[in-house]
């Protein structure tokens, strides 16, 4: 029980020591109370990440695996450097995914446009909604590379799983619209610059005023370790929270894609035995902005990036070293199979989004 105060009409008295224990206390129960609050919005997430081990490979898996190593080797070992830098490689990277989209039974649109004299293109697939067609979901990916690397992981292996998906919905009916888009220019001179393939892309739908739904960007998704202390973090205080392997995929976004980081990665848990973290933080934390879904962010669109954190956990990153070997196809195909799984609901009119 607290001490009673002592009352007075001294306006000179000083106050009672025990009223600023009690104003104190109830400061830190609000801070505490804000953490909380806090850690259970940002980071603590829907559903439970999967444990144990890995399931045997379906057939489908086995031979999904097949074709994201096929796309792999030739973006990364038969073209290789694809940037403006090497824009003979970019335009072979844009002819092949051409090429292999319509192989599916799409028709691809370029979308180009100028850059210091260079025509560059972003490369575009749709599937118009068949109830809901004004509903529109994009799921992207950068094909391009950083400087002179091959560059698999960083962004062959978000490019190959973004062909794995638009294959695996070729045909099929859905109740959205869904995009499967291929961004040029995300790596540096141009990140985050209106150079950016993204960046122009998603204006282009802010000025026609699309009804985005949900973005996905898929951002380096080939790079797992289950030794300890594989897994970095851009914050001291997120080590806490999360594995210190990195044998998972995450599911990021900044705060204004809080809702849609939950609603996906709640939906993944649920249909894919694969390990999964989800955050939705500030933009200024390092690498939460650091793919596609940035752009489409700036133009008030809801938009995640699905990745392996590759910069806190990937050694070859923005290397020569960065290579198709490096990378483990099957963890890769499993992520995949979970993501088409969870794409195939959001398309569906039955959820809401």
């Amino acid at each position: 029980m607290d001490a009673p105060e002592e009352t007075t009409n001294d306006p000179e008295a000083k106050p009672s020591p025990w009223r600023h224990f009690r104003l104190r206390w109830k400061f830190l129960g609000f801070i505490a109370l804000a953490i909380g609050a806090a850690w259970f919005a940002f980071i603590r997430m829907p559903g439970e990440s999967f444990q144990g081990e890995a399931p045997v490979p379906t057939k489908t898996e086995r031979s999904l695996q097949t074709k994201l190593g096929d796309h792999l080797h030739q973006l990364a070992r038969v073209i290789g450097a694809r940037s403006t830098s090497h824009p003979v490689g970019l335009e072979k990277a844009l002819v092949y995914l051409e090429e292999q989209l319509t192989s599916y039974g799409y028709e691809p649109l370029r979308i180009p446009y100028e850059v210091e004299g260079l025509t560059v293109a972003n490369l575009e697939v749709e599937i118009i909604g068949s109830t809901l067609p004004d509903e529109i979901i994009v799921v992207g990916a950068h094909y391009d590379g950083f400087a002179s690397v091959p560059a698999a992981n960083d962004n062959g292996s978000g490019t190959a799983a973004l062909l794995a998906l638009a294959e695996r919905f070729a045909g099929r009916r859905t109740d959205r619209t869904l995009r499967f888009v291929f961004f040029t220019n995300e790596e540096p001179p141009h990140f985050q610059d209106e150079t950016m393939g993204s960046l122009v892309y998603a204006r282009a739908c802010e000025k026609r005023k699309e009804n985005i739904r949900a973005m996905w960007s898929l951002e380096t998704l080939g790079y797992y370790s289950d030794e300890e202390g594989s897994q970095s973090y851009p914050v001291k205080a997120l080590e806490a929270a999360y594995p210190s392997r990195g044998n998972f995929i995450a599911f990021v976004g900044s705060l204004s894609a809080m809702g849609l980081v939950r609603e996906t990665v709640g939906r993944f848990r649920e249909l894919a035995d694969f390990p999964s973290e989800a955050a939705a933080l500030p933009g200024a934390i390092a690498g939460v902005g650091w793919s596609d879904h940035w752009s489409f962010a700036q133009a008030g669109f809801r938009a995640l990036m699905v990745t392996d954190t590759a910069v806190f956990r990937d050694p070859h990153y923005h290397t020569i070293e960065d290579l198709p070997e490096r990378l483990d196809t099957a963890r890769m195909a499993r992520v995949v199979e979970g993501l088409g799984a969870v794409l195939g609901e959001f398309v569906s009119a039955a959820t809401k989004l």
